[in-house]
């Protein structure tokens, strides 16, 4: 299913890649000139009642992921089909930290490629029980759409995984990829 037109051709490029375990991609759509995750987050940042809830979540994604644990299952553990949901769901305790976010207002998309590298996507308010009846319905669809051909590339070598430094690299070597 073909939510969005723009999906067809988007670049990956690194979102963040300071912290001590993860480095974080993102996509950009062609064309555009802000990342997807950028997006969210000067989106929700400009909104009063989503500001500290926005500035909670790039706590726990640039600190409890990037520099504390990487991207561990624990971590990532609300599944959305395709994606994860951001921030962690129910009660976690890593190395006696303790993350819980209860009854939290939104949801950033994420895939998880190894405990040391993810892609972010894009997310916004959880406004109902399920992704298929909130208003993020669209924004998850296309998130799971980033996914998909994501992991299809680098399933047939287009992508290629380096963990041991931390990043993606085109079939060719280079960095920029483009799908």
């Amino acid at each position: 299913m073909q939510t969005n037109n723009k999906v067809n051709i988007f670049a990956l490029e690194i979102w963040d890649d300071e912290g001590a375990k993860c480095t974080f991609y993102t996509v950009k759509y062609d064309g555009v000139d802000a990342n997807e995750t950028d997006l969210f987050f000067d989106k929700y940042d400009a909104i009063a009642a989503y500001k500290q809830a926005n500035q909670e979540l790039l706590s726990f994604i640039i600190y409890a992921i990037g520099e504390d644990h990487g991207a561990v299952d624990e971590l990532f553990n609300r599944d959305e089909n395709e994606v994860k949901g951001l921030p962690v769901q129910r009660k976690v305790v890593l190395d006696e930290i303790t993350y819980h976010y209860p009854n939290f207002p939104s949801r950033l998309y994420a895939l998880k490629i190894t405990n040391s590298i993810a892609i972010l996507f894009n997310g916004g308010v959880k406004d109902d029980e399920t992704n298929q009846k909130s208003s993020l319905h669209l924004i998850w669809r296309e998130a799971c759409e980033f996914a998909k051909r994501i992991n299809e590339a680098i399933r047939d070598g287009s992508i290629i995984v380096d963990e041991e430094n931390r990043k993606l690299t085109n079939y060719d070597g280079s960095d920029e990829i483009i799908l």
